[in-house]
């Protein structure tokens, strides 16, 4: 069933991913949620490799939630091997960066980024973008209620 797909959040930085989970919870994204914390781990993950070979604990996901400005392989990177993959061309990559600069959002887009989402400075409007994009993913026949 398309509600109990994964969201693989790629995001480096701990305290981000925490927030990031909470809002995903708080806005009624019940999802199950999996994490890794750099572009190289992103590319294993979707890839199936090293430890993420067991797909039953490690499933492909419906969506990804990726940073830009990450270790070993940007986000740049990771959303162009995505799109090169024959097997993940249906995955739903959404962008979830600090950037706002125009040129990174034409950028990511460019390389075939299904949204971009910046990343608010407060809880407050954390909780308020996630509760729109709980919209967004409603809308794919991703969300769990």
């Amino acid at each position: 069933m398309l509600f109990q797909r994964t969201i693989l959040i790629a995001e480096d930085e701990d305290d981000e991913a925490f927030l990031l989970q909470r809002a995903l919870t708080k806005a009624a994204i019940l999802n199950p949620v999996q994490r890794v914390k750099n572009g190289m781990e992103a590319i294993e993950y979707l890839s199936g490799a090293g430890r993420y070979g067991d797909r039953e604990r490690f499933p492909v996901p419906a969506i990804v939630l990726l940073d830009l400005n990450m270790p070993k392989k940007s986000g740049f990177e990771v959303l162009e091997w995505i799109r090169q993959q024959p097997g993940l061309g249906a995955l739903a990559v959404d962008v979830f960066s600090g950037s706002s600069r125009a040129e990174d959002i034409e950028r990511a887009l460019r390389l075939g980024a299904n949204l971009y989402l910046k990343k608010p400075i407060t809880m407050s409007e954390l909780d308020d973008l996630l509760r729109g994009y709980r919209q967004v993913i409603t809308c794919r026949g991703f969300a769990q209620f």
